[in-house]
């Protein structure tokens, strides 16, 4: 290890180096393009994971839409076009026979589909808003970030046909004052009375949703608006570890059972399976990381290749003075030591270069997406795969250079002394 920090050795280096500038600099190129490659692809797949993840931040991954429509195929003596209703009931029977499903929200909801939205008033300001009935799981599977000193609807809510609501930051500025605590507030809701007991924050990804919806208790809404048993549609999560897509399959084989449809009529239930779409994003991300490493690595190989060539060139020039060092008493490990050393610092040197552009670019990317309206976000490449990438590079770059090496202690003294 001593001859690392010795200062003639490194002397040596340089002046092997200066010698074939061009050469050096063009084949140096090569391998930071290699690792400035990786770096930008797998930072790139991660601003893309990154984005996602923040635009469903409050939404469960392996979480699915599903509602009714009408038949396309005549059954058990019903004609084609029977327009079907979820049902209260149809719950329980989901969460029994399908173990897949971790939670389950009947939602119902007015002014979101093309019908009225609530007119709501509030002494003499009013506005028409989207109404919800919800029960407290829905939480679990669409997270409600509600400021301080509010609540959800909850279960007590759901038991005693509370009237009490949710109101959006959007509500509250249009029908409070600046500053007025709208919190144990009243609203009029289509002519009556709710409590306001918390205020939501409006965080993208949840659906249908905006920063001025209200959420009741299901069984108020129920009451308000006389829907009896009838659900608009269902939010359903399924556990981690499920397949998504076999468990909609499950879903919506269950409900034609339930309501007596078709098996094979695919237009009876309609659904939209946001875990679906997730896996396909996170496979083509760790697609794209699997792609920048082959790409990457692949181009490092060649530029570390043009390396060993460059001393390969290097060592032939050097040849009477290799002759004169181990005439003088150099021992081949010194002279093989010092050809792996001038390998590896080159390596290294393209690396780091190359590293510290690809972080310049993706810090560029990064200022650029910031407030556009498109999942993409902060791309970065964890530290453990940079300095694994470092390692390889070293390693690639001592493999490379034992040729040159070897080529350089094969020289007797006797012949590069005599070769002009």
């Amino acid at each position: 290890m001593k001859f690392i920090f010795d200062r003639n050795t490194w002397q040596e280096i340089f002046g092997s180096i200066s010698k074939n500038k061009t050469r050096t600099i063009i084949t140096i190129i090569g391998v930071l393009w290699g690792i400035f490659i990786y770096i930008g692809l797998s930072g790139a797949a991660k601003g893309l994971d990154n984005g996602f993840e923040r635009q469903f931040e409050s939404v469960a991954m392996n979480s699915m839409f599903v509602w009714a429509q009408s038949t396309s195929v005549p059954y058990d003596g019903f004609k084609t076009g029977r327009q079907l209703q979820l049902k209260l009931g149809d719950v329980e029977v989901l969460k029994n026979r399908i173990p897949e499903i971790n939670y389950i929200a009947p939602r119902n909801a007015k002014g979101v589909f093309g019908d009225a939205p609530g007119l709501v008033v509030r002494g003499q300001k009013s506005g028409n808003y989207a109404v919800y009935g919800d029960f407290p799981v829905f939480t679990k599977i669409a997270t409600k970030k509600i400021y301080d000193g509010g609540r959800f609807i909850n279960d007590e809510d759901i038991e005693q046909t509370r009237k009490v609501c949710v109101i959006g930051e959007r509500t509250e500025k249009e029908l409070f004052e600046k500053g007025e605590n709208p919190i144990g507030g009243y609203i009029r809701i289509d002519d009556i009375y709710f409590q306001v007991v918390g205020v939501h924050k409006f965080t993208p990804g949840g659906g249908f949703e905006s920063d001025s919806d209200i959420f009741v208790p299901f069984t108020t809404y129920r009451k308000l608006y006389n829907t009896a048993d009838n659900v608009g549609w269902l939010t359903i999560a399924a556990y981690d570890d499920a397949d998504v897509v076999q468990a909609e399959e499950n879903v919506k084989a269950t409900l034609k059972s339930i309501h007596r449809v078709d098996p094979e009529d695919e237009r009876a239930f309609g659904s939209f399976n946001l875990g679906e779409i997730f896996n396909k994003i996170m496979g083509f991300s760790k697609g794209m990381t699997f792609l920048s490493l082959i790409v990457g690595i692949a181009t490092i190989l060649a530029g570390v290749i043009g390396i060993g060539n460059i001393l390969l060139i290097s060592v032939k020039e050097r040849t009477k003075e290799l002759g004169v060092r181990r005439a003088l008493g150099a021992t081949p490990a010194e002279v093989r030591n010092q050809i792996i050393l001038e390998s590896v610092f080159l390596t290294m040197l393209a690396g780091i270069i190359g590293i510290i552009l690809g972080a310049l670019v993706l810090s560029a990317i990064n200022s650029f997406t910031q407030g556009v309206d498109f999942p993409y976000t902060n791309p970065t490449v964890p530290i453990p795969l940079v300095l694994g990438a470092l390692v390889i590079m070293v390693v690639l770059g001592t493999l490379i250079g034992l040729i040159p090496a070897q080529r350089a202690v094969s020289i007797k003294p006797i012949d590069a002394l005599r070769e002009e």
